[in-house]
């Protein structure tokens, strides 16, 4: 079993690091704010004071963060601090550039690394059915792959530094598009008088069935598992959405990537952002295709600001 730092204990870090203690190892934690600590705690980690100390005799270090200057940062401040050997982990979903750089800063140490995004949201992360995808070496695979699979319920390795970055934008944006259409349709079978049931019966054994549908269905009934038998309580919030649509249209611009439905997709997702539902389960966006969904004045007010 090995001794491991994880610096960034959310929604989705919390669960995570909750379930390596579980398998066997020693967890110590860091995150700024109080209440993540606390749970940390109760999960069974070791909290510490800082990220530095958090990093101090450990053999993996393991990142949850918002964005990709936070990961950069963090990686510059522990990355001297850390033991010659430690491997580290990077499973924030970040834009392909900073999970590069901190690829570099770990090199600069003498320091294997990682990039490994997942997939699979608060519930995986509790499960422990993540699907992670990695991108480094060979030989940094090979060690993480060992300490991932507490965590996880698929490992890919995906290519060279960045590519798990890469292979989860790609995915989302796939995901954020093929919502709305879901949506789209569901709208539209509402119009013509075709109950949700029927549709879902007849699409999700035909050419219309995708993961948006046949497991994480946007309309109560049919799936009773998804967010939408629980008032759209989020399992993958609409801003994390955004977020990702975003970082997308970023690696489309950069690469000179035509993705017509991506950028719709990001306009769609902005809009229901702004008028204050940031905080839904991102399959609620079938509510603001309908039109019905009323704006929460003061959120929409300080996200137009921004």
């Amino acid at each position: 079993m090995a001794t491991i730092a994880f610096i960034g204990l959310g929604n989705m870090g919390n669960p995570m690091a909750a379930n390596l203690v579980k398998a066997g190892h020693s967890v110590q934690g860091f995150d700024l704010l109080p209440e993540n600590l606390r749970t940390a705690a109760e999960n069974g980690v070791m909290v510490m004071p800082d990220a530095a100390e958090a990093v101090e005799g450990a053999e993996v270090v393991i990142t949850m963060l918002p964005a990709g200057k936070h990961v950069v940062s963090v990686y510059r401040d522990v990355a001297p601090k850390a033991g010659k050997d430690a491997l580290f982990i990077d499973s924030s979903t970040i834009d392909v550039e900073s999970a590069r750089k901190a690829h570099e800063i770990a090199r600069q140490h003498g320091l294997l690394s990682i990039d490994a995004p997942v997939s699979g949201g608060v519930g995986g992360a509790a499960a422990g059915t993540l699907t992670f995808m990695a991108g480094g070496s060979n030989e940094a695979f090979a060690r993480a792959e060992p300490i991932l699979q507490p965590m996880a319920g698929r490992i890919v390795h995906c290519g060279e530094a960045g590519s798990g970055q890469a292979a989860k934008i790609c995915n989302n944006m796939i995901l954020g598009i093929s919502m709305i259409g879901v949506s789209e349709a569901f709208v539209l079978a509402e119009k013509l008088g075709l109950s949700h049931q029927a549709l879902f019966d007849v699409a999700s054994t035909s050419s219309g069935q995708c993961w948006s549908l046949n497991t994480y269905c946007p309309v109560p009934g049919p799936v009773p598992a998804s967010p939408a038998n629980r008032n759209y309580k989020p399992g993958f919030a609409a801003a994390l959405m955004l977020k990702d649509l975003k970082l997308a249209q970023e690696a489309a611009q950069a690469a000179n990537a035509a993705t017509p439905l991506g950028a719709h997709a990001a306009q769609l997702y902005h809009l229901f952002n702004v008028h204050g539902h940031g905080g839904d389960d991102f399959s609620a966006i079938v509510n603001f295709l309908r039109g019905i969904l009323p704006a929460n004045t003061e959120s929409a007010a300080k996200n137009s600001e921004k």
